[in-house]
């Protein structure tokens, strides 16, 4: 099996997956919930589901108090409405009101984030992204220091982290596309998420990673794209494996898990099927690619 040789096949693959995703995020962003925000969000649980008509009702009810709407969804029975910071006496005039005109209700959920909140949380999420994966460059660095040429440990930094860059992509634009056409919000969960995913994606990376750098001590370097490609088909059983019994756990969460870690788990489904593609069809062959080009340029 030739992976190396259809490098680019793989490379175009990619792009493809990923493309749709930047223009999305160009078009539309995220979908950002009131963690990163600032707002409201209200859920309602009702006796019967509402109709279209009565939905309307509900959302009538906030412009009649001058209360900005950002989203109302309806999942059976429950209503999901975002809207701008409400206080207490706000949220007992709004409740009071539907009451009045759709009868009984219970109001499962008020929860309310100011807009500095908002800002500080989306601060500091932009943080823990950037910190992991300058302090991921740095670690692979160190740890493959010693690896003998015609590579060198830079390298496996840089195309590590060109892979968790694609990882992220994936994952961002197809929650951007998700956030446009279902209303799918980016909350904290789906930070959580990245993070996880950027550290699998790593750790599979790395597996290849190590096996290139002992086949490298063993046969040398002379024909690099083989011993890479030798490398990648000696750990794909386990990579495949590993992602594999990964895979099972998140799919019995998204079947049994209920509502509220729905998009969480598929955040991370989407993240770990992505992580193991790049770790073995981008990550490796970008190693190769370096090389022919380095090798070209020095020629």
């Amino acid at each position: 099996m030739n992976i190396i040789g259809k490098k680019y096949w793989y490379f175009l693959i990619s792009l493809i997956i990923i493309i749709p995703g930047i223009i999305s995020l160009a078009l539309y962003g995220l979908n950002l919930s009131i963690e990163f925000t600032g707002g409201s969000r209200l859920t309602f649980s009702f006796p019967n589901e509402l109709s279209s008509e009565k939905m309307g009702t509900v959302k009538n009810v906030f412009i009649e108090n001058k209360i900005k709407v950002a989203s109302i969804q309806k999942s059976g029975k429950l209503v999901f409405v975002r809207t701008q910071p409400l206080d207490q006496k706000q949220d007992i005039l709004i409740i009071d009101q539907i009451k009045n005109k759709l009868g009984d209700f219970k109001q499962e959920q008020y929860e309310t984030v100011g807009p500095t909140i908002g800002s500080e949380i989306t601060l500091n999420a932009i943080k823990a992204l950037v910190i992991a994966s300058f302090l991921i460059v740095l670690y692979i660095t160190w740890s493959f220091r010693k690896v003998p040429r015609p590579t060198s440990s830079f390298r496996f930094g840089v195309c590590a982290i060109i892979a968790l860059i694609h990882d992220v992509l994936v994952l961002l634009g197809i929650f951007s596309l998700f956030g446009h056409f279902l209303g799918v919000e980016i909350d904290s969960l789906f930070v959580t998420a990245i993070l996880t995913v950027i550290g699998f994606s790593v750790h599979d990376t790395i597996v290849v990673f190590d096996r290139i750098r002992e086949n490298l001590k063993r046969v040398g370097g002379e024909n690099f794209s083989n011993v890479v490609n030798d490398s990648i088909l000696q750990t794909l059983d386990r990579s495949l494996n590993t992602s594999l019994t990964v895979v099972l756990v998140l799919v019995a969460l998204l079947l049994f898990g209920g509502e509220s870690i729905k998009w969480f788990v598929v955040a991370l489904l989407i993240g770990i099927v992505s992580g193991t593609y790049s770790s073995i069809f981008n990550a490796a062959p970008l190693l190769v690619l370096w090389h022919e080009v380095a090798s070209k340029i020095k020629k």
